[in-house]
Parts: C-alpha cells; structure tokens; sequence
C-alpha cells in the first residue's frame, strides 16, 4: 500500500478490549431483505460475504428488539427463536476476520400498520412524521416504555448468545430512540420528556439496560456503540447543543464508541447555515478524548479517509455507499490498487455485487442514491 495510507490499517482497541484490524468499519445499510418473521435470508449472507474481507468491522443494518418496531425486511433480534438466525449471520461476517455488531433498534412513528400486522405504531408522543402518509403514532404508557427498555437488553443478550462481537444502539435516522430525544416528536409531560434532560432518560435507560446485559450475559469482551444523528430540520427538533448535552452524559457510560450519523464527513450545521464549522469536529472536541468517535459520510477514495482522520481527529471510519459499490475497496487500498475501486454500478456488475432483489429495487426506485451508469 501506499504510505500514506498506513494511517487505516492501524489496529484499534476498543475500552471492552476488542481489538479490530483497522480503522475501516462498514456503516450500517438496510437491506430490506430479512424474511416477514425477521429470519436472515440467503441472499443477505451472500451481500456481507461479499463485503466483509479486510474490514476492520461490520455493522449489520438494524435488527428490531420487539415485533412492534420493524419495517418490512428488517433483521430481527426480538426473540430467543431468531439467535439461530442471527447466529448464522454472525458467522458469515467473522468467517473472513472481521468483527460482527449487531445494530438493534425499535422503529417507533416510522413504521406503519401495514408492516405492523394493523398495529398501530408507537412514540413517545401521539405526533406524526414530517413525511408523505405518515402515520399518527400511540403515545407509549409508562410500563409499556419499561417493556422496551428491557427489550433492548433482551435483544442483546440473544447478539452475545449469537456470537456477535458487538451491539449498536440505533439512536439516529428518526427511530424512537431519537423520537424520545426530540422536541419535535416528544412533548411528554411526565419523567420521558419536557425537558432536555427528561428528553435524554429514554436513551440514557437503554444505554443502562443495554450495560447490563453485557455486564451479566457476556463471558468475552463485547463493543457497546451508539449511533446519533447530530441535528433536525423539524422545528422545534434537535439541535446541536442538544446533542452535545446529550454526548456529554453519553461520555459518562464508558461507551466503546459513538456512531455520528451524517450525509458528510466535513458536513457543517443544517440549522445554523452562518456556522461552517464541521459537525463532527465540535462533536470531537466535546467527547472524543473520552469516547471513540467513528465518522461516515460520503468517504468514497482513500484519500477522503484519511482526510477526515487527519482533518477531524478521528479514529474510526465507517463507509456505507462506496462499499455497496465497491466491496473490495478496503482490500484494493492494502494491496496498493486503489486506481481500480469502481464509483459506478453498472447494471452487468448486478451479480457481482451481490445485492437481494429487494435491495435492488430499493436502489432502483431511489434515482441518485447510488450512482448507477444505465
């Protein structure tokens, strides 16, 4: 490889003791592909096996902690009958060296009663999304706010029985985790909202149950991330100094790492367009020195990778689109052929890739999400 880019094959130790090859981890990405019941399909295999080789680590696209919180072909971690499944998984990504994690959520006033079997959906509050036939959720009951909690905990205790290295708590992207923390979807009055620091007890309890489970279950070392989205666009919705407050009590958990979830690295405020500073820069400066910040957006050459470790101080990187298109890039940049990594798909290179064909019609009625050559 070239030596400039010796800087993505350090090997990283995570506090947990969890040690990965480098600095390069695959994004969580939605294959829409799991079974009805949440099972893994085959082809989702095929599309990590293909993806997986020289990674430092995989995280899965999200796995549901109860059957009240999916979408249509989501991954499902919401019984003890889906550790086989998720066993499986697991074994396909570490077949090849690579670290397997778990994301777990609960999609909450996304989902919809068609996916949920004519349920109605749940969230903090009885507030609909701002999107096209949004549904109004049910506002959750305190006890039914404790049974998900635990959930979250039971589910981890199925990734650790499942072999999985890891877990990352799905606190981003507009799940319930983020509808407790924002204004916009959280108008509670009660100990899960009304405040800011009300507004973080939600998050902060699945953090502790998520803990606790490790701490009883595990009898290995074990990565614990959380994924955020920094900011809204709803008004009112969640700012910066929001999250920053909330990173703040986060740091306090002993995380292993902190998932930023943003469309680009270098990507500066959405809701204050006078301040150009970088997002994850102010979010480095606030926590990194405590807690590992992995960072994501529209990393597509090596050289934007290291750009954003040397740029921003940060220690981690996730690709997400890049390795849709081209899954060999982190093997291609090691061996030194870093002028072949392909930025097009091509429609002859379907099969190679390995996409489900709920995948690709996913990307096929999304023109511009990946760059396809037609």
């Amino acid at each position: 490889m070239k030596e400039k880019y010796k800087p993505l094959f350090e090997p990283f130790t995570f506090k947990s003791g969890v040690t990965i090859d480098n600095r390069i981890v695959m994004a969580p990405m939605t294959t829409n592909s799991a079974f009805e019941n949440g099972m893994v399909t085959t082809d989702e295999h095929n599309y990590y096996k293909r993806r997986t080789k020289g990674l430092g680590a995989v995280i899965t696209s999200c796995a549901q902690v109860r059957e009240d919180g999916k979408f249509a072909g989501s991954l499902s971690a919401a019984s003890d009958m889906h550790i086989e499944s998720l066993a499986k998984l697991a074994d396909t990504i570490k077949s090849t060296g690579t670290k397997a994690i778990l994301q777990i959520f609960h999609v909450g006033r996304m989902g919809s009663a068609r996916t949920l079997r004519g349920l109605q959906p749940v969230s903090a509050s009885a507030i609909a999304a701002m999107r096209e036939n949004a549904e109004i959720p049910r506002a959750l009951a305190d006890e039914e706010i404790h049974d998900i909690i635990e959930a979250f905990g039971q589910a981890t205790r199925r990734a650790i029985l499942a072999g999985f290295d890891g877990v990352e708590i799905h606190g981003a992207n507009t799940y319930l985790i983020q509808q407790f923390f924002s204004p916009h979807s959280n108008q509670r009055d009660d100990h899960w909202g009304g405040t800011l620091e009300k507004r973080m007890n939600f998050p902060l309890a699945v953090v502790d149950s998520v803990k606790a489970a490790i701490k009883k279950h595990a009898d290995r070392p074990f990565i614990l991330g959380y994924r955020i989205s920094p900011e809204e666009i709803e008004e009112p919705g969640i700012t910066l100094d929001d999250t920053l407050a909330l990173l703040r009590e986060l740091k306090e958990k002993e995380l292993d790492y902190i998932h930023i979830s943003t469309g680009h690295y270098l990507q500066s405020s959405i809701r204050n367009s006078e301040d150009q500073t970088p997002v994850l820069k102010a979010i480095v400066e606030t926590v990194g020195a405590d807690t590992p910040i992995i960072g994501v957006g529209q990393i597509i050459t090596p050289d934007d990778a290291i750009s954003a470790i040397e740029e921003l101080n940060l220690p981690l990187l996730a690709i997400g689109r890049e390795l849709i298109v081209e899954p060999d890039w982190i093997i291609k940049v090691k061996t030194g052929k870093e002028s072949t990594i392909r930025t097009e798909i091509h429609l002859e290179d379907r099969a190679d890739l390995a996409f489900p064909d709920a995948m690709w019609e996913y990307i096929q009625t999304r023109p511009g999400w990946l760059p396809i050559v037609k």
